[in-house]
């Protein structure tokens, strides 16, 4: 595996990990309005996009430390979590330089609500809503089909 590439599958107990993270960083800058928050955030995610955990802080917590204590791994299929994660960069991104350089505050502040909204129903309930979007951009022929196969059928989904 290269640097810049991402696993997959992905261990969703790992995914779900990362997502709590997420959340409760996001939910600590609505608390506080420490926006430089959203800089690591972002950072994060643009390096989870890129690489999968290997240069992701939070990614490497979750894959190597946390993950592997919540017992047997749980594969999911790895590109509608790169796709989730690049929502999450964009979301991110925006929010750091709209809050930060510009003094945006409130879109910053909506901004990182949206994502702490979906950090928490996929670090809770297990609902990602980027791969939700993923799988529907799938259906309308947007993403290839061939993008991923354990999309399409449910059995390559989990080992034999």
């Amino acid at each position: 595996m290269t640097l810049l590439s991402f696993p997959d599958p992905v261990n969703e107990k790992a995914a779900r990990t990362v997502a709590a993270g997420v959340a409760l960083t996001g939910a600590l800058i609505l608390a506080t309005g420490w926006f430089w928050l959203l800089v690591p955030l972002a950072y994060g995610f643009v390096a989870r996009v890129l690489t999968g955990p290997r240069l992701s802080p939070l990614g490497a917590l979750a894959m190597r430390v946390i993950a592997p204590r919540l017992g047997t791994p749980r594969p999911t299929p790895g590109p509608p979590k790169r796709f989730a994660q690049g929502i999450g960069a964009a979301l991110t991104t925006v929010a750091a330089v709209g809050g930060l350089a510009f003094g945006w505050t409130t879109l910053a502040l909506a901004l990182t609500a949206v994502l702490v909204v979906f950090a928490t129903l996929e670090s809770v309930l297990g609902f990602c809503a980027g791969c939700f979007a993923f799988g529907q951009l799938m259906r309308l022929g947007v993403i290839p089909q061939e993008t991923c196969a354990a999309c399409n059928d449910i059995r390559l989904r989990q080992p034999a």
